[in-house]
């Protein structure tokens, strides 16, 4: 989805310059040329950012940035000024923005410091707890792994022997990132390490069940997949 972006500049020149910049991106630009305006559409949750100008008509950055942040509005805003003090700089961001960036300035810069706001202020994602392949499900929390409703013990390494083949579920995986992603090697030391615990593993959560979840790819490694 194409993420919108506010813009509240006065100058025509230096807006034209920005929107242009961002749209080239792929951003959705809306724009106002005051600070009424702009705290009317500030206001719109649906923006990733608003890139204010501090010297407005009407109704100043700082007094328009104050308003938002008054009004519960926590969009990310980036504020451009050509008042470039220590002073100036430490007022706009102890007064509520989250960047500060004086004119003139290079567009790449003020790119940069959108697209990290933007990424600062993403949720984070949802760890996932428990894994699953057909009737098996493994409850990364509770550190248990059940299959058709079965409790299945296994030790700490085919534990992470099965997290690693279950977070590649339907993939071939192979000898090499068992090796590295398993048991931390980054060389193979030509041992049939590898072997021993698939056997293992296998024998726990396919025997007694009507149908294998896992299998042997000949000559490329292993994959766990409800079907053959």
């Amino acid at each position: 989805m194409t993420q919108k972006i506010l813009l509240v500049e006065d100058d025509p020149a230096t807006a034209d310059f920005i929107a242009g910049g961002l749209a080239e991106e792929g951003y959705t630009v809306d724009r106002a040329t005051n600070g009424r305006d702009g705290l009317f559409l500030g206001t719109d949750a649906a923006y990733a950012c608003i890139v204010l100008d501090r010297m407005l008509p009407g109704l100043d950055g700082m007094a328009v940035l104050a308003a938002l942040r008054g009004a519960g509005v926590h969009t990310p805003v980036i504020i451009l000024s050509a008042l470039g003090g220590a002073e100036d700089r430490i007022a706009g961001l102890t007064g509520g923005s989250d960047d500060y960036l004086t004119k003139p300035f290079a567009f790449a810069e003020l790119l940069a410091r959108i697209c990290l706001l933007i990424r600062r202020n993403q949720p984070a994602p949802v760890q996932q707890t428990v894994l699953s392949c057909g009737d098996l499900e493994m409850d990364l929390l509770a550190r248990r792994v059940r299959r058709a409703g079965q409790t299945i013990e296994l030790q700490p390494r085919e534990f992470r022997l099965l997290e690693f083949l279950l977070r590649h579920a339907d993939q071939v995986v192979t000898r090499t990132m068992l090796l590295e992603g398993v048991w931390d090697y980054h060389f193979d030391p030509g041992t049939n390490v590898i072997d021993v615990h698939v056997s293992r593993l296998r024998k726990k959560i396919d025997e007694g069940f009507d149908r294998p979840l896992l299998h042997t790819v000949r000559g490329a490694g292993y994959r766990i997949g409800a079907d053959k």
